[in-house]
């Protein structure tokens, strides 16, 4: 091997466990397993999209980059050859030995002055400025774009102020013997490596910012791989071919999506990919994406904007699998707003996998993820979490084995699997300053990226969408943006954001440019009204835009003022639904839809049922209220309609769901939100709706109609900005009362108008609207600012290194914190166990599937038991979050039920309890709470 006995005495690992015969691992023998899995990983397991991506910026393309990999993964530990770090195996029982090996070889250094500041040394900084160092001696002028990888290596690169401390302690670096242990093995693994010819034309090479994080994140992912003691045990008795083919085969990690040639005819596509009725043709919209994807420039970005129903989804993935074959990319991230939504698309993915092919002769494994925090709640997710791909039964229809990756699946991997639905939290938080972010980079980019709803991203969500759209397009990420009411401002945000990443941003005005106006290559989008419309990235700033047919499905929906009084309410319900019906009353808060609920069943009676969905019931509650919706209101043919109902439900009923009413009641809303929920009306063909509700109809109400402008009621203008409730009002006004509202050809008119900078309303409503739009412009600016405290920054010029690139970030935060930081809320959003306590203790809810099970709160259930527990989770209201209570709230919470033995279960760990009476009923500080299975929690504050 070439090594001296002093470099063979440098330790790399101890055995923290107990269980190795040996107890340690020299760092030549790290070294060399993680440098061997980099390898590996490049060939067999890396996207093309991502080796091209770093092939791109070295002159010897491909064979560079896989030596590249390999060499920086061989040094990474590089600073483990230090002072600093080797002065821990004092600390370390049976390997306390170790330092006193390595000076019997001269490497010796004063172990008081060391212990005492060794914190200020970490091993992967001090690598850091050991491999820059040992690259100027061989005349690169500036090394640190290389060397940051190997000080990334722990998640977080270096500032320039960690840096300098240690320059100014070098004795926790070493002496001249240790100097020449470091470069002894740096040299010996350049060699090992193949780097040893490639070093002077590296030199010269400027990495960016985004090959940087690329191969820090694969230099992480083959330093963990070779530090688990499963897979690479601490023995030094196997060649290094065996040792790597035995741990490679144990970690199993799955090789790359290869797509295969999609069929060129969009009807062949269609028909082959998705579960079509017999003679169905791809819809106009599902047509014109699969044609711009085929000619687009790449990487690029494709905006869908059509009506709800036009079929996006499925034009969204035709386009994954054209963009995927054109870029490399391996797979794709498909984000939702929420949970439920995700829950919904995870279910269609697995269906459109099971008829995606591969180049590959033989078996295809596609590895998956569900990416949220209750995924492992999602039934077919969590069969596939014990299903591995290993022993994944061949689907029938070409040998497509569906399973989740055990290694794949561990923390902070959520985006390293191929095939990933998630919400867009886990998109948003690549544009979050944390810890292993460029692990979050590393599975985006190898993907092709799919943002639904883009229309439901408020301007604090939206700021860090943007910055993440820069980061994909700097890694050449086709993104494709699907939303059925996007205003026009937003659609240029959106591809300017994505322009900035793939050109780089725009030049600043200078002097000389004083006087002149810069030409803005959006213009022609800000002011595109054409709907449906297909808007593509262009091969220079700016966009090109595809008008398409729609599918001839549209209606023509009767808008209606209603007074915000239980009365009218209750007549007009009573009125349309006296032959049948069924009807949905959508409220902006959970308080009102509780309170309508109350109203109509009080003044209705039983014969004319009233159920209730929104956002605060358990999560296994909410999971089966929304089976129910899909079931009971859902398409014809599938549904089990009832003669008569009310459904009152919060902004859940709003999207991604497939269900169908004959009357809507919507409280005021922002226009897109109000035709979004216009989309249930009369969703579906039906021959027998009664006379009352033949024609289709929403009702507005929610405002005072009889005021100039109309005053929306004080819950809505806490949940929205009070001008675009103005402006909505002002847009539709036309059609209140008046001419019908036509879908979906007014959509884009209706949209444009109330999200643009022109007049609406009538003369009288000006005053009023000027002052509420100055404080919303206030308050997005205030937003913004809020965000950028936490959002990473741009990509900056080629050369740049990463260093500082966290600095001010939010830490090792899990993803329930980094949730937080890029959504905003008033106060923090705080999720409950709730559990029901007996006269013998607390147990799962009796209510649910497994309940009455008695809970153990001083002992860790088992697993099986936890993860039941888990399934009870419930969101507590803002009232108990405020920022003036929630410390009072958590505090409460913690006295009444003590579940400190639970810290060391991974369902259970940090989760506060709500224990219930038998009837319901519980108190919490100042608040009383009601909890119902059919009507969720019920809260009120005493005086």
């Amino acid at each position: 091997m070439g090594l001296s006995d002093a470099a063979r005495t440098v330790w790399g690992k101890t055995d923290r466990t107990g269980l190795s015969v040996v107890g340690w691992l020299p760092l030549w023998r790290h070294l060399a397993d993680a440098a061997d899995v980099a390898g590996r990983l490049w060939d067999h397991w890396l996207s093309p999209a991502v080796r091209h991506r770093i092939a791109d910026e070295l002159p010897g393309g491909d064979t560079d980059g896989r030596t590249l990999a390999v060499w920086l993964a061989g040094v990474h530990d590089i600073g483990k050859a230090t002072p600093a770090f080797a002065v821990q195996a004092s600390f370390r029982g049976q390997t306390a030995n170790l330092v006193q090996r390595m000076r019997d070889r001269g490497l010796d250094f004063d172990h008081q002055q060391v212990c005492d500041q060794r914190r200020q040394a970490r091993h992967d900084a001090a690598g850091h400025l050991v491999l820059a160092e040992w690259l100027r001696e061989r005349d690169w002028t500036d090394p640190h774009a290389y060397a940051v990888v190997v000080g990334g290596h722990h998640g977080v690169p270096p500032t320039d102020e960690v840096l300098k401390g240690i320059l100014c302690r070098r004795y926790l670096l070493g002496d001249q013997a240790w100097q020449q242990v470091q470069h002894e093995l740096l040299t010996w693994m350049t060699d090992r490596a193949g780097a040893g010819d490639r070093l002077s034309g590296w030199a010269d090479a400027r990495l960016s910012q985004p090959v940087q994080a690329a191969l820090t994140g694969l230099v992480i992912v083959a330093d963990w791989i070779a530090s688990n003691e499963k897979y690479f045990p601490y023995l030094l008795d196997a060649a290094d071919e065996d040792r790597l083919k035995t741990g490679w085969e144990e970690v199993d990690l799955p090789v790359p999506w290869l797509p295969a040639q999609p069929p060129a005819d969009a009807a062949n596509l269609f028909s082959t990919r998705f579960a079509l009725p017999s003679g169905a043709t791809p819809r106009p919209v599902q047509q014109t994406v699969t044609e711009v994807a085929t000619s687009m420039p790449t990487p690029g970005m494709i905006i869908v904007e059509a009506a709800m129903g036009e079929g996006k989804t499925e034009a969204a993935l035709a386009a994954v699998e054209i963009l995927a074959r054109r870029t490399g990319a391996s797979g794709c991230y498909l984000a939702l707003p929420t949970r439920a939504t995700s829950d919904a698309m995870f279910s269609r993915m697995l269906s459109w996998l099971r008829r995606l092919p591969d180049t590959r002769v033989g078996r295809g494994d596609r590895d998956v993820r569900l990416a949220h925090g209750k995924a492992a709640l999602n039934p077919e997710y969590d069969q596939l979490r014990h299903t591995s791909l290993a022993s994944a039964i061949a689907e029938d229809d070409g040998g497509t084995s569906i399973g989740v990756n055990s290694w794949l699946a561990g923390s902070k991997r959520s985006l390293l699997s191929s095939f990933v639905v998630g919400t867009v939290d886990q998109l948003l938080f690549a544009a979050l300053r944390g810890k292993h972010l460029v692990l979050r980079h590393l599975g985006l980019a190898g993907k092709v990226v799919v943002i639904d709803e883009a229309h439901a991203y408020d301007v604090y969500m939206g700021r860090f969408l943007d910055r993440a759209l820069e980061w994909l397009a700097a890694y050449g990420v086709p993104v494709v943006v699907l939303s059925a009411t996007l205003p026009a401002h937003r659609r240029a945000e959106l591809l300017a954001a994505y322009d900035n990443g793939r050109l780089g941003p725009p030049p600043p005005l200078t002097w000389r440019d004083r006087g002149k106006t810069r030409i803005d290559p959006y213009a022609a989008v800000r002011t595109e009204m054409r709907y449906p419309l297909i808007t593509t990235s262009a091969d220079g700033r700016g966009a090109i835009t595809t008008s398409c047919a729609d599918s001839g499905r549209g209606i023509k929906v009767r808008i209606r003022r209603l007074d915000d009084d239980p009365t009218a309410l209750i007549n007009l319900l009573r009125d349309r639904l006296r032959d049948g019906g069924c009807a949905l009353v959508i409220r902006n808060t959970v308080a009102r839809v509780q309170q309508t609920a109350e109203y109509l069943r009080t003044a209705l009676g039983p014969d004319l049922p009233v159920s209730v969905a929104h956002s605060r019931f358990m999560a296994v509650d909410r999971a089966t209220k929304d089976r129910w919706l899909a079931a009971t209101f859902g398409p014809p043919g599938t549904a089990e309609r009832p003669r008569r109902h009310i459904v009152v439900a919060s902004q859940v009923a709003e999207q991604s769901l497939d269900i169908d009413f004959d009357l809507l009641v919507t409280d005021l809303a922002p226009v897109d939100l109000v035709l979004q929920r216009i989309g249930r009306l009369h969703r579906h063909p039906r021959d027998d709706r009664p006379a009352a509700v033949a024609e289709p109809t929403c009702w507005i109400t929610g405002a005072d109609w009889t005021t100039e402008p109309p005053q929306p009621v004080a819950g809505s203008r806490r949940v929205y900005q009070p001008a675009m409730l103005l402006r909505s009002a002002a847009v539709l006004l036309p059609h209140l009362d008046g001419v019908p509202l036509r879908l979906p050809a007014d959509i884009a008119v209706l949209t444009q108008a109330a999200y643009g900078d022109t007049e609406v309303g009538p003369q009288a409503w000006q005053p009023a609207l000027s002052e509420a739009e100055q404080k919303q412009r206030d308050a997005f600016v205030a937003k913004e600012l809020k965000a950028d405290g936490f959002r990473l920054a741009g990509v900056a010029e080629r050369g740049e290194p990463l260093i500082g690139w966290l600095s001010g970030g939010i830490g090792d935060a899990d993803d329930k914190t980094a949730r937080g930081h890029v959504r905003d809320t008033d106060g923090e959003t705080l999720e409950v166990l709730l559990l029901v306590r007996t006269e013998t203790g607390l147990v799962i809810p009796p209510w649910i599937g497994g309940g009455g099970v008695a809970v153990p709160v001083n002992s860790m259930p088992h697993w099986r038991l936890a993860r039941q527990i888990a399934r009870c989770t419930l969101p507590l209201p803002r009232s108990m979050t405020a920022t003036d209570v929630i410390d009072d709230t958590i505090a409460e919470l913690e006295r009444r039920v003590d579940v400190a033995a639970w810290q060391d279960s991974p369902w259970l760990a940090g989760e506060l309890v709500l224990d219930i009476e038998i009837n319901g009923l519980a108190r919490v500080g100042s608040f009383d709470l009601h909890y119902e299975f059919h009507e969720g929690l019920r809260v009120s504050r005493r005086d």
